[in-house]
């Protein structure tokens, strides 16, 4: 066998309909198209168009609220933290602020505060001043002998 006789299977590969090319082909003239209206012109884009009917989009009820500019927060996790207090990236000689947090990477905006999460362990007495916390960080905090305030 050569590569000059190699080929598809049979009912492989399907030749593209060419229309509009003379009434011979089937699909001349108008190609398929139809007669006159919107649809037989070029450009046409009826997405939601339902004939005058009013679209499924509008009939359907809407739900739920959007926030039109909501509160976002940085957040850490404790354990990180503490590898960030062992790496001594952070001093806990003093209280732990939101500027000394950016300062130090371990934030890179503050947004509208700092949020701590209790995901990881801390091991080190530290004094944070912070926006937010949950309930189980500012518990595993004060287990390890620190304080958390919050500012506002």
């Amino acid at each position: 066998m050569k590569l000059n006789q190699l080929s598809d299977n049979q009912g492989a590969v399907k030749s593209r309909k060419r229309i509009g090319r003379g009434p011979g082909s089937g699909t001349g003239k108008t190609g398929g198209r139809g007669l006159k209206g919107q649809k037989s012109r070029s450009g046409v884009a009826i997405k939601g168009y339902e004939g005058g009917q009013m679209p499924i989009y509008m009939r359907l009820p809407k739900r739920g609220f959007n926030v039109p500019s909501p509160k976002r927060y940085a957040v850490i996790n404790l354990g990180l933290l503490q590898k960030f207090i062992e790496l001594k990236k952070l001093k806990i000689d003093n209280s732990i602020t939101e500027d000394s947090l950016v300062l130090s990477g371990l934030v890179t905006r503050k947004f509208n505060g700092v949020r701590i999460l209790a995901k990881g362990k801390i091991t080190s007495k530290i004094d944070l001043v912070v926006t937010g916390a949950s309930r189980a960080a500012v518990k595993a905090v004060e287990e390890a002998g620190g304080t958390v305030s919050f500012t506002q």
